[in-house]
């Protein structure tokens, strides 16, 4: 998804939503806080989130299958379960009619368990493709085969997205931006120290794996990874780093799809976009113009049999984890052992059960609302965002620093929010799909290339404002700036961010400041650059433009002095839009809260007060550990701070928290009022 602004990252977790029967232990814990997370041995005043949650810390060990281990996933577990009860039902009902949510589910599935099956076909299901590449006599068909591969979704050599035109949201356009490396960032090719050149060996190791298992020797295989990563760096040589690409007008090169041409000679651009079915439209934003020339230089610079190899490798690692064994193993081992940490493979069907839900995910998310989803938590979730959004308006009145023109313009802006609860009101309709039991790897091709031409299909189309970017199980959130909507899937309504029987000060610690994040989002140092529209248009007067950016930077240097592991600090820069929709988020369901119990019994519960008991509800919604590897990846490339910093961060910069537990001068979580940020 491009520009989509979510509270974690979109890979961690799922989980079920709330509204099924509880058992009374259930409905009993969900009421209250759970004492057995807290470490009584820690002062609140000195680490809150280990006040907080470092009893559960001490005790839990991630398991052996999982990067990470927390409370997202514990839901993500139990949810697991019930989308497996959901999916034995699809399987066992023999008269479901061909093209029903029940069949394309069931027999998707079934086609992933197939394991006998998929070791047998061996490298079959990919050998058309590969001897066509195999078979290139002419550079230009290089052009025709990148297309095809992301005609099935398979973003070789960079990405392509059709969605709103970012200064024009109500049409859409095709954009195209840099891609190409197989580690996860740019940086990773030339960090000089050990730890990263040790990893680089294990990816060129991963490469010539791959290559192995298609048969060549291990001599020529260890030349090819060399060419590819050689090809890679190249590509990462020219990218933008991470924290350029937060700018989103630095990303925002509209031109015609001639000028690319111009601009980027060597490529066949004219063929590419016809054999990608978007060559009728005039115009594109190319993300970064410095990659596309050197990505178009290579058409020049390379031999035919470099290319050759270069796409020979995106097909064989774009299929690796739907192939036998071996190639699951060898992708495994890089991607889950060397760069996260994960020392045990998920079993099989955990496996296709979430690639189930990442390719049908509207017809198993259908099939999952039917069971599990309550419309009193919709209600009350709705009830909710209208509560934050009328403390959000009162807390924008209040802001000195900003005048009565940016003001308004500000409460215009959350006055036209698009709020998405629970599930889309238009499911997709998938009976064009032919799914069977027969081929997994022809199964995903044709998911894939349904949902490449629902994308190519949007162009020269009124903005369907119903579409979801996320499915109907997930446990997260977004903001999507581009049209200025908050989204959350019945995934998230569930303890412990939202039950309908739980305590108030928790619903609003929890989901509340969840709900909070995303409305903040629109008002982030990214989000705030589009205006009510969701056009990329300032709004602001550049006085007050200024201001927030000074106040922005000093959440900027807060979290760049955070030391996460070893001497890695997390980077400011790069985590500074999910740092201040923490913040914001945070700050507003507080007044939320506390508007919602202005003359009600505001009573000790669980020896906590209804404000001590609110940022309780935020300190154990991000109680997460990571293994070593996974928290470094998480530092240099994830936008998103750790879920100790997102507690300890914000919390430090309220006033609110430090009246709530007493927080005094000589305190750890003391910060001098003069270096605390407050924005909203």
């Amino acid at each position: 998804m491009k520009h989509l602004c979510f509270i974690f990252s979109a890979s961690l977790f799922m989980a079920a939503c709330g509204g099924e029967h509880k058992t009374n232990d259930e409905a009993n814990l969900s009421k209250g806080v759970d004492l057995s997370y807290i470490d009584s041995t820690v002062r609140p005043q000195d680490d809150f989130f280990m006040f907080a949650n470092g009893s559960w810390m001490k005790k839990t060990e991630i398991p052996s299958s999982e990067s990470a281990w927390g409370v997202f996933a514990e839901l993500k577990q139990q949810n697991t379960q019930k989308l497996r009860l959901i999916i034995d039902e699809c399987i066992s009902d023999k008269n479901a009619a061909k093209r029903t949510n029940k069949q394309l589910v069931g027999d998707f599935y079934l086609s992933g368990m197939d394991s006998a099956k998929i070791e047998s076909d061996g490298i079959n299901p990919i050998k058309p493709e590969l001897d066509k590449i195999n078979s290139m006599t002419d550079k230009k068909q290089i052009a025709e085969i990148i297309a095809e591969q992301h005609a099935a979704f398979h973003f070789t050599g960079f990405g392509m997205y059709v969605g709103p035109d970012e200064k024009n949201s109500s049409q859409y356009i095709t954009s195209i931006s840099q891609g190409g490396i197989g580690l996860p960032d740019r940086d990773y090719y030339f960090r000089p120290d050990v730890e990263t050149e040790e990893l680089r060996k294990k990816y060129l190791h991963y490469v010539t794996t791959l290559f192995k298992l298609i048969g060549n020797s291990s001599e020529q295989a260890s030349k090819n990874a060399n060419t590819v990563f050689k090809i890679e760096k190249e590509l990462a040589s020219a990218s933008m780093t991470n924290v350029e690409r937060r700018d989103p007008e630095k990303s925002y090169n509209k031109m015609s799809k001639d000028s690319l041409s111009i601009i980027a000679p060597g490529f066949d651009w004219k063929l590419f976009f016809e054999k990608t079915g978007v060559g009728s439209s005039e115009n594109i934003v190319v993300g970064q113009p410095k990659f596309f020339k050197a990505f178009a230089s290579l058409v020049y610079k390379l031999s035919i049999d470099d290319w050759k190899t270069y796409l020979t490798y995106n097909t064989i690692d774009d299929a690796a984890a739907a192939l036998g064994s071996q190639f699951v193993q060898a992708n495994f081992d890089f991607y889950s052992g060397t760069l996260r940490g994960v020392k045990k493979m998920k079993p099989r069907w955990k496996r296709v059960l979430e690639t189930t839900d990442q390719v049908l995910g509207d017809a198993l998310g259908k099939l999952f609302v039917e069971k599990h989803f309550s419309d009193e938590s919709k209600k009350k979730v709705n009830e909710m965002v209208d509560n934050l959004i009328a403390a959000f308006i009162e807390r924008i009145k209040t802001r000195e620093w900003m005048s009565e023109e940016t003001k308004n313009a500000a409460i215009e802006k959350l006055g036209t929010f698009m709020r998405k609860l629970g599930f889309p009101d238009n499911w997709k309709d998938y009976s064009s799909v032919t799914i069977s039991k027969e081929s997994y790897y022809k199964n995903l091709v044709a998911c894939a290339n349904y949902e490449y031409k629902r994308m190519i299909n949007k162009l020269g189309k009124p903005i369907d404002r119903t579409e979801w970017g996320m499915t109907t199980p997930t446990i997260n959130a977004y903001y999507n700036p581009s049209m200025n909507e908050i989204v959350f899937p019945a995934g998230i309504m569930q303890y412990p961010f939202f039950d309908i029987t739980q305590d108030d000060a928790l619903n609003y610690g929890a989901m509340g400041a969840v709900i909070g994040h995303e409305l903040s989002h629109g008002f982030d140092d990214q989000g705030a650059q589009y205006d009510l529209n969701g056009n990329l248009k300032m709004w602001w007067t550049p006085k007050d433009f200024d201001k927030f950016g000074e106040k922005t930077k000093m959440i900027v240097n807060q979290f760049n002095n955070y030391v996460a592991i070893d001497t890695l600090r997390v980077n400011g820069e790069l985590t500074l839009g999910e740092n201040i929709a923490d913040l914001g988020g945070l700050t507003i369901a507080y007044y939320a809260y506390m508007n919602s119990v202005k003359g009600k019994q505001n009573s000790v519960k669980d020896g906590f007060t209804p404000a001590q008991r609110y940022f309780m509800g935020w300190a154990k919604a991000w109680c997460v550990k990571y293994t070593d590897a996974s928290l470094k990846q998480q530092v240099f490339t994830n936008p998103h701070s750790p879920g100790y910093f997102r507690v300890n961060g914000p919390m430090s910069n309220m006033q609110e928290f430090y009246d709530a537990f007493g927080i005094k001068e000589g305190d750890k979580m003391f910060v001098k009022k003069e270096l605390r940020a407050e924005i909203w």
